[in-house]
């Protein structure tokens, strides 16, 4: 086995020894030994506890992520829901209105999205993109 030394106060060895006696250990450097490794494994659970409140966080922000994105979906589907019985309730005008009301409505729908787009943050930005983007192409 290694040989450590370590230098001690008086104080700090006679304690020692009398909880070396106390604790019924067979001698200060048996008592040293036990401490030791009882200081080092404690240092180890408390990795291990750490990792698994680490973990625990992670699994609350992918339940949260999770709902976020269901709340999400939700919320697509029912603007899409609303533009199909808008769609259908309001009716197409005839002949030649038709085309002053298509490019009215043109103009309506850019100015939709424009101020739609300064409404929102981040990412959510870029999502809208993408969906304007598959409609035109």
């Amino acid at each position: 086995m290694p040989r450590r030394t370590i230098r001690l106060s008086t104080d700090t060895d006679e304690r020692i020894q009398s909880a070396a006696k106390l604790r019924g250990y067979s001698s200060p450097s048996a008592f040293l030994r036990a401490a030791i490794k009882k200081e080092l494994g404690e240092r180890e659970e408390g990795l291990v506890g750490a990792e698994e409140r680490l973990v625990a966080s992670i699994e609350q922000v992918r339940l949260e992520v999770f709902r976020l994105r269901r709340t999400q979906q939700a919320s697509f589907a029912f603007v899409d829901s609303l533009a199909k019985v808008l769609l259908t309730c309001v009716p197409e005008p005839g002949g030649q209105a038709m085309d002053a009301a298509v490019a009215r409505a043109r103009s309506r729908h850019a100015r939709l999205l424009k101020d739609a787009g300064k409404a929102m943050a981040g990412d959510s930005q870029a999502a809208v993109q993408d969906l304007v983007n598959r409609v035109e192409e």
